[in-house]
């Protein structure tokens, strides 16, 4: 069974086209055309092109492409501020809000036409918003689901809190996760895809996979193709094996 996926987009639309353009390929050489695109998540902040990420992907995924798009926290927090700029995301640190600069929040408003967010009080800012993000892109954010499962792989954001089954996780830990999760060296009910936690590169540790390669920083944008627990990377010249290496990095 094969599926392929797409890593932490960040806002960067030239990034994902190009992702998509090397599944395309693959897809070709392989003769498999119903294989679903799986992203991971966070679709926003951080990057200059936030509202036309949203768009393509709601537009795909209307058309009837076989593209699943998962919840990130980014996407959450987003979502949460044009609801009430007075939300405090529970995975958020205490002294952070969605604008503070190290969020990214800011260039997500700035694509959708609300200038120097970070600047300015937050009334204003919240009002300008709410008119400037069309509503169907906040149905399409919140409407995300928050994990897909695929033969023998679980898709998800940040990742799992060990020992609890899939249904019964709290989106706070599919969002947010990273103690008792990066951690964790045992095996899962499945091989674990995920991002979140942005890493030079990606990066097979043997019962999960993660493939945040830090697009939000200046990185490239990963996308693999998974066959059962096959994991390639998907490059300009073909597929790179990721080969599972459990004692590298964990951050």
């Amino acid at each position: 069974m094969r599926s392929y996926a797409i890593g932490d987009i960040h806002g960067h639309l030239d990034l994902l086209q190009a992702a998509h353009a090397r599944i395309a390929a693959d897809k070709a050489a392989s003769g498999d055309t119903d294989a679903p695109i799986i992203h991971i998540g966070d679709l926003v902040d951080r990057g200059p092109d936030c509202r036309a990420v949203i768009d393509y992907l709601a537009k795909g995924v209307a058309a009837g492409e076989n593209w699943v798009v998962l919840k990130g926290n980014h996407d959450r927090m987003f979502t949460d501020f044009l609801n009430d700029p007075a939300y405090h995301d529970p995975g958020l640190k205490v002294d952070y809000s969605y604008l503070h600069p190290k969020i990214g929040g800011r260039t997500t408003l700035a694509s959708y036409g609300v200038a120097n967010a970070g600047d300015r009080p937050v009334a204003p800012v919240h009002a300008e918003a709410v008119a400037a993000v069309p509503q169907a892109h906040r149905d399409f954010l919140q409407s995300r689901p928050t994990y897909f499962e695929r033969g023998e792989v679980m898709f998800v954001h940040a990742g799992v809190r060990p020992g609890i089954a899939i249904e019964d996780q709290a989106e706070d830990d599919l969002l947010w996760i990273r103690v008792d999760f990066l951690d964790y060296r045992g095996e899962f009910p499945w091989l674990l895809v995920h991002g979140h936690t942005a890493l030079p590169a990606a990066t097979h540790y043997g019962n999960r996979v993660n493939i945040d390669s830090s697009a939000a920083y200046g990185g490239p944008l990963t996308a693999v193709v998974v066959e059962g627990r096959d994991v390639f990377v998907l490059t300009d010249e073909g597929r790179v094996p990721l080969t599972p290496t459990p004692d590298a990095p964990i951050r």
